[in-house]
């Protein structure tokens, strides 16, 4: 029997990430795991492929750095591998005001939330064209929709993420390639205790499991959803966003991110609660280059 097409997933050894790498090996696709963390992959990949039967290829890679993409690309490539999927699910966040964060961490943020993903897309997404089918999943955020203080840089991100994810569906419509902008709430992760805020307004409004979210993912990414927000109260939520005041939107959003502490969560991304203003994440490694 036919596999149902390889997928490639970033930040895939911990958190949103490897759930994800979880869902797509149990539906029988072929991995290609993205991650910094070589031995983490490496134990990932052993037990997806013993325990489903899938190849799995491990690609250790800090995609902060600009060559990776390309490096992930020519990889691929050796191994004969065609990727039928893409899902960019690596990424972090700070928690603390803009001017108190070095600004070589925001720019970090920007690279891999931004950056990586249009890179990654532009160099797979293009052979999906040609071959008439395929697509891409792009974690994105409920923090998307809003404005973040306390999070400003992180949420801009994840409003590009979402933009990005439609124009290139609408780009793509009637070639075979689909594109969804998945965007959970807050989802219990390593990231809301590396970000410090565990005990935050957006924790306590509660969170999903990640092997939830995951499943949501995957199911709304096959059934070719351009936008998706998981959960009766986040959609809501988003929908209340949509007839706010952005005085109030941006009000709400401070409160909410004003009991984080000023460190750095990484993760795919996980978001925000269906409140006005919540921030989001997966999480991962507590380095903010984090493409684990």
């Amino acid at each position: 029997m036919s596999r149902p097409g390889t997928a490639l997933v970033t930040g895939a050894s911990t958190g949103i990430g490897l759930e994800l790498s979880r869902v797509f090996a149990a539906r029988g696709h072929d991995l290609v795991l993205v991650a910094r963390s070589k031995h983490k992959l490496d134990e990932v990949a052993a037990g997806l492929s013993a325990k489903h039967g899938v190849r799995v290829v491990v690609l250790p890679a800090d995609l902060q750095d600009p060559e990776s993409a390309e490096r992930i690309a020519r990889a691929v490539a050796r191994e004969g591998v065609t990727v039928d999927y893409l899902v960019n699910n690596a990424g972090f966040g700070v928690a603390a005001p803009f001017v108190e964060v070095d600004v070589r961490r925001s720019l970090d943020m920007i690279a891999l939330n931004i950056t990586a993903l249009t890179h990654l897309t532009h160099l797979f997404a293009k052979g999906m064209r040609e071959r008439g089918r395929g697509g891409v999943l792009n974690i994105a955020s409920t923090a998307g929709f809003q404005p973040g203080p306390g999070m400003a840089v992180y949420y801009a991100t994840k409003a590009y993420v979402i933009s990005f994810s439609e124009a290139l569906a609408e780009e793509l419509a009637h070639t075979g390639v689909h594109v969804t902008a998945f965007c959970p709430g807050p989802v219990h992760t390593e990231f809301a205790r590396i970000a410090g805020n565990e005990d935050s307004v957006l924790f306590k409004l509660g969170a999903a499991k990640a092997d939830t979210v995951a499943r949501d993912a995957y199911d709304a990414f096959m059934k070719r959803r351009v936008v998706f927000v998981p959960g009766t109260s986040n959609w809501l939520g988003v929908q209340l966003l949509r007839v706010s005041p952005r005085a109030l939107v941006r009000k709400v959003a401070a409160w909410v991110n004003s009991k984080t502490e000023p460190k750095t969560g990484s993760g795919g991304s996980s978001g925000p609660s269906a409140k006005p203003g919540t921030p989001s994440n997966g999480g991962r490694a507590p380095r903010a280059n984090s493409a684990s």
